[in-house]
């Protein structure tokens, strides 16, 4: 049913509803706005989503009683919610959240999507961000929709017919954009040592931000690399457009990229649309290490907030402050590992707080999340250098990664590496 505007399009929420919402760049932030008026009148709602995008207007305290967010992925609009006990971190693997719907472990009465227009067969595309999403449409009661024009129509997994949707408005506005972010030296010589662990014929898996982007510049000369990940931005393009990546030595989806959402410029909306070559696939399949593992040279690629001299990673909290979100990084480390020569790669800066901390630590942070075990952690990349922890004892350990930490933080890890650990570690 067509209606004018997000307000009269949520009018069919009802108290105690739970109501799944479309997340990353595709966030249908106008159904939010709308949201943070209509709760008003609503008591007991839940909002279950990943990152979500302009969302910012429904941590306004004023909604308590109303509306309550619960988050699987903590962003910059949900922050400061979480942390202040105004919204809910949920610790999850991407892939197992539509397993939750589908089961009705998780019961879902509502989604609220952001969708292309209707194609000539009256199909509308969830475009840049399938995720969960797919699975809350199968489950959910109520389906209320913004159609947007400005939304890429994406393959895959990404359908939805307009019979399906119960309530919808149409309003155009453009993507949010993500601009590649700025290199330095450090993310310049992190991105070159992560690229010399790529082989020909990978299967590359990697997210957004400095360091992703980095170690794609790097990969010009390699040949027939092939994409299977949770997420990809603009850093791809040029290998694409220059036949580095082809996907052609894949043993699934040969010839297709793989992913379950997107983000970055209008470059790259422009071109997953109506583009056959990537496919948006559900995340669940996506994530699933079963599938992963079916490519051969699986290079997995991720980041950290912190890690102990054991291996373990945190990548969701800064000790108990929740900063991000479990994701996807476990699915992937593990899937890689599977893989026939697949490895993984866990990378970040050495330092934190203009050189001041030392994000390898002895001991992570009380409170923090391990991400990953430290049995799963295969190599861990810095400025200074490559620590390959795999089959290698405590001791190897602590002295390969005290190795990789900034010179002036090396002594004092030693030390306490016999301190806390018990670990007689040499230093150079």
């Amino acid at each position: 049913m067509l209606v004018q505007n997000a307000q009269e399009a949520l009018q069919i929420l009802e108290d105690n509803d739970v109501i799944w919402c479309q997340s990353m760049a595709a966030t249908p932030y106008k159904l939010l706005e709308g949201l943070a008026e209509v709760a008003l009148s609503r008591r007991n709602l839940t909002l279950l989503q990943l990152h979500t995008e302009h969302s910012e207007v429904l941590s306004n305290p004023g909604l308590k009683g109303h509306l309550r967010q619960r988050a699987f992925f903590v962003g910059k609009s949900t922050r400061a919610a979480v942390n202040e006990g105004l919204a809910d971190y949920v610790p999850m693997f991407l892939s197992e959240i539509p397993k939750l719907f589908r089961s009705g472990e998780q019961p879902l009465d509502a989604v609220l999507i952001q969708v292309s227009p209707p194609d000539a067969h009256g199909n509308c595309s969830l475009g840049i961000s399938v995720e969960a999403t797919r699975a809350a449409l199968q489950v959910a009661r109520k389906v209320i929709a913004w159609i947007n024009p400005c939304m890429p129509r994406t393959h895959g997994d990404s359908f939805i017919s307009l019979k399906q949707i119960d309530r919808y408005f149409e309003y155009e506005a453009a993507m949010p954009l993500h601009a590649q972010p700025k290199q330095s030296a450090i993310t310049t010589q992190i991105g070159e040592r992560v690229a010399s662990l790529i082989n020909d014929g990978d299967c590359l898996q990697m997210g957004i931000g400095a360091i992703p982007d980095a170690t794609l510049r790097c990969l010009g000369n390699h040949k027939d690399l092939g994409i299977h990940t949770e997420m990809f931005s603009d850093g791809v393009l040029p290998l694409v457009e220059s036949g580095v990546i082809n996907n052609s030595r894949k043993r699934k989806h040969r010839g297709r990229i793989v992913t379950t959402f997107a983000m970055g410029s209008q470059k790259l909306y422009d071109f997953v649309d109506d583009n056959p070559l990537v496919a948006f696939l559900d995340v669940e399949y996506t994530n699933d290490t079963s599938v992963i593992r079916q490519n051969k040279q699986v290079m997995a690629i991720n980041s950290a907030l912190q890690i102990d001299l054991s291996g373990q990673v945190c990548a969701d909290s800064m000790g108990t402050k929740i900063y991000s979100g479990v994701g996807g990084q476990m699915d992937f480390v593990r899937g890689a590992s599977l893989s026939e020569g697949g490895r993984s790669v866990i990378a970040l800066p050495a330092t934190a707080c203009g050189g001041t901390v030392s994000r390898i630590s002895s001991m992570l942070n009380p409170g923090a999340g391990v991400v990953t075990t430290r049995a799963h952690v295969h190599y861990v990349v810095t400025e200074f250098g490559v620590a390959n922890l795999r089959a290698r004892s405590l001791t190897e350990r602590a002295e390969s990664l005290i190795s990789i930490a900034a010179p002036q933080f090396r002594d004092q890890l030693a030390k306490q590496a016999w301190e806390d650990w018990g670990l007689r570690v040499r230093t150079s």
